[in-house]
């Protein structure tokens, strides 16, 4: 199978989803001529033309309500956050009216909207560029959230989410962008709410967020002699796919939850929260959440990497949770 780059695979996806529906649009700064700040949209405007790839000023409130208008009136638009953290301005639209317009009209209206947003941290460009804001999206209902850490989950995943009735949050780790991995030329979609099984094993189960996962699979290999990781990524966090985790727990007996994002708060408490009421009576030991530190993303590289869990801190924090 052909390998390709995780930004390519975004592109592949919105290129194809365009080509089988009209009413798939695209919108968002320098998404044009441009190709997107990380060249997820290039070649698109060449295609599809300024109807459907449209550049959009520097108001993220204003081309995000504008998505949302399009796709309470029939259209199924994908707006672009340049960065994740800019998406603080246009809060109001995505919590306020996205997420809620089908409860409050007795599902009469429908928002299919998808909001791309690149975020991850090591990129250098500090704490107004480098947030995990995923919990903040898991916590409103009427959203769903996406979270792939693969190319190949990535395209199936964005695919679907297009064609998906309900506004998706679909969050691309840029560390990830340039890595590459299998991806079918065939079409396929990947189903929300499926969690993949990385690699087997069956001492511990660890579940990792997006870029996390890489981490979580490089730590398995520096503990493979002596214990035996499995490793999920749940690839959606709304909805969750707790069976597969509970599924893995009964066999393993211990779990290790880990994301970029600051432990405080973060979607590992909710991952933690649905095991100890859905499958505590497989656990074996206390469930453990490894997260970032409870600070803002510091510019400085050693500070920034001594913010977020490293496959060392990983493999450290998996031999105190086994006993010897």
């Amino acid at each position: 199978m052909r390998e390709i780059k995780y930004v390519e695979a975004v592109n592949e996806a919105l290129m194809e989803e365009m080509e089988n529906d009209t009413g798939v649009f695209i919108i968002g700064e320098e998404v044009s001529c441009a190709g997107g700040a990380f060249r997820a949209t290039e070649g698109l405007f060449e295609k599809f033309g300024p109807e459907r790839v449209r550049d959009a000023p520097i108001s993220e409130s204003g081309f995000t309500g504008l998505a949302v208008g399009a796709a309470m009136a029939g259209l199924r638009p994908v707006a672009e956050i340049m960065y994740l953290d800019f998406i603080t301005t246009a809060m109001d639209q995505v919590i306020n009216q996205a997420a809620k317009v089908s409860f409050m009209s007795g599902n009469r209206i429908k928002a299919p909207l998808v909001i791309r947003a690149p975020y991850g941290i090591g990129t250098r460009e500090a704490a107004q560029h480098s947030q995990s804001l995923e919990a903040w999206f898991a916590h409103t209902p009427g959203l769903k959230v996406v979270m792939p850490s693969t190319p190949y989950d990535a395209k199936g995943l964005l695919k679907t989410s297009i064609r998906d009735d309900s506004p998706v949050i679909f969050l691309e780790n840029r560390i990830l962008y340039f890595k590459k991995g299998p991806v079918p030329r065939e079409e396929y979609l990947i189903p929300l709410g499926q969690a993949d099984i990385k690699r087997k094993g069956k001492d511990i189960t660890v579940v990792a967020l997006s870029n996390m996962v890489p981490k979580a699979l490089e730590a398995a290999g520096m503990l493979s002699e002596e214990i035996e990781m499995e490793v999920i990524d749940p690839r959606t966090l709304v909805p969750l796919d707790i069976e597969t985790i509970a599924g893995s727990l009964k066999k393993t007996g211990r779990l290790l939850v880990l994301h970029e994002a600051p432990e405080r708060c973060g979607f590992g408490a909710e991952i933690v929260r649905q095991v100890s009421e859905q499958a505590f009576d497989y656990l074996d030991a206390p469930p453990k959440v490894l997260g970032g530190l409870n600070v803002p993303i510091p510019f400085s590289p050693v500070l920034e990497d001594a913010c977020v869990p490293s496959a060392e801190d990983v493999a450290d924090a998996v031999k105190k949770i086994i006993p010897r």
